[in-house]
C-alpha cells in the first residue's frame, strides 16, 4: 500500500518542529519566522478545512454524504498579512460537477489579516464560534467568509495543538541556559496591553529550545512564579544561568524558583538604559565602551578571570564618562555581578 501523501498543513507543522534546530540563526530571527510559520499554518488550514467541507470527507476518507470529486495537489499563492508576506498552497480539487472556490480567499485576493487576527486572538480571548463568524464575516464580507463548522475546525484544531505543547513533558530537556522575557499586546481594542511571558533556552548541546508561551494578568513575582513552576512541574530541571530583563517580578522569580542559577541581567536592555542618559553626540563612543567591557576574547579564561577583567575595564569606563554622565555609569556599575554573570561560563 503506497504511503499517503504528505499535506501542505503538514509541512508548515514539519518546518516549525525543524526551526530551532538551526543553531546557526539569529534566535531573534527564528523567533520572528515561529510567528510567521504560525500565521500560514493558521491560514493552510483554513484552505484545507474549507476542501473538506466542500467535499464531505476528510482526507483519504469516504462516506455516502461525500460528494463526488478529490483533491489534486495544490497551487503556489502568496498572501499580504500583518506578519509580511505568507507562502500557501492552495488546494486543488478535480472531478466535480461544482467548481471549488475558496470563500476566504476568493480566486484573487492577495491581501488578507482578517482570518490570522480572528484566530490568534479570537480563541484566545474564548470568543464563541457565532462571535468568531461574525467577526470573520465584517471583515471579508458576506460572500466571502467561511462557514461556523469551519471556523469551529480551524479553532479546535489549534487550542488543541497548542494545549498539547504547552503541557508536553520536558523533562528529557537539559539547559544550560533559560531565557525568560515578557511582550505586551492589546488583546482587544480600548483594552490596555497584557504581558505574555515567553520562555526559552539553550540546551547543554548548544541547541536552542522554545519551552514556555503564557499570558499573565502582570508581572507580579507570583505570576511569574507560577508560569516558572508550570514548567518545573513538567520536567524542567534547573539552568546554571538565567537571563531576564530587569522587572522586579520577573528577577524574584527567577531567584525563587532556581537559587542554584546564577542569573544575568540582559546586556541588550541594559545597554539600551545606559545610551538613553547619554546625549546623541557622544552615544556611540559611549555604546562602543560599553559592549568593550563585556566582549572578551580567548585570552581571558571563563570564571573570575574573566569576571575580573570586565571589572577593571568597568572602573575604565566609570573614569572616562562618570563625570558627565553618572546616570549611564550607574547602569554599569549598579549591579555589575548580575550583568556579568555570563562570563563565569
Amino acid at each position: 500500500m503506497s504511503k499517503k501523501r504528505v499535506t501542505a498543513v503538514d509541512r508548515v507543522r514539519a518546518e516549525l518542529d525543524g526551526l530551532f534546530a538551526d543553531t546557526d540563526r539569529d534566535l531573534g530571527e527564528v523567533l520572528e519566522e515561529v510567528a510567521r510559520l504560525w500565521v500560514r499554518l493558521v491560514l493552510q488550514s483554513a484552505l484545507e478545512a474549507e476542501v473538506t467541507e466542500f467535499l464531505g470527507r476528510e482526507r483519504y476518507a469516504r462516506g455516502e454524504r461525500a460528494r463526488a470529486g478529490h483533491r489534486n495537489g495544490y497551487s503556489p499563492l502568496t498572501v499580504k498579512t500583518t506578519a509580511g508576506p505568507v507562502r500557501l498552497e492552495r488546494p486543488k480539487v478535480r472531478g466535480t460537477l461544482e467548481t471549488f472556490s475558496s470563500r476566504l480567499l476568493g480566486k484573487h485576493v492577495t491581501g488578507t489579516n482578517a482570518l490570522e487576527s480572528l484566530v490568534i486572538s479570537g480563541w484566545v480571548r474564548g470568543l464563541s464560534d457565532r462571535d468568531i463568524e461574525a467577526a470573520l464575516r465584517e471583515a471579508l464580507g458576506p460572500d466571502a467568509t467561511v462557514s461556523r463548522s469551519t471556523v469551529s475546525r480551524i479553532c479546535e484544531t489549534i487550542k488543541e495543538q497548542f494545549a498539547a505543547w504547552r503541557t508536553r513533558d520536558l523533562s528529557d530537556i537539559e539547559l544550560d541556559y533559560l531565557f525568560v522575557d515578557a511582550s505586551h499586546f492589546k488583546m482587544h481594542d480600548g483594552a490596555r496591553s497584557e504581558p505574555v511571558l515567553v520562555a526559552y533556552g539553550i540546551t547543554t548541546t548548544g541547541n536552542p529550545v522554545f519551552l514556555h508561551l503564557d499570558g499573565v494578568s502582570a508581572e507580579s513575582t507570583d505570576a511569574c512564579v507560577a508560569f516558572l513552576e508550570d514548567m518545573v512541574a513538567r520536567g524542567l530541571d534547573s539552568p546554571v544561568l538565567t537571563v531576564s530583563d530587569g522587572a522586579p517580578g520577573l528577577c524574584a522569580a527567577l531567584d525563587q524558583v532556581f537559587p542554584a542559577a546564577r542569573r544575568q541581567r540582559c546586556l541588550i536592555h541594559r545597554a539600551r538604559n545606559c545610551i538613553a542618559k547619554v546625549a546623541e553626540i557622544d552615544q556611540d563612543a559611549v555604546r562602543a565602551d560599553f559592549w568593550e567591557i563585556f566582549d572578551l576574547d580567548d585570552t581571558f579564561s571563563a570564571g573570575d578571570v574573566a569576571v575580573a577583567e570586565a571589572r577593571r575595564r568597568a572602573e575604565q569606563f566609570a573614569a572616562t564618562w562618570g563625570r558627565q554622565y553618572p546616570g549611564a555609569v550607574a547602569c554599569v556599575t549598579d549591579g555589575f555581578e548580575q550583568l556579568a554573570a555570563h562570563l563565569h561560563f
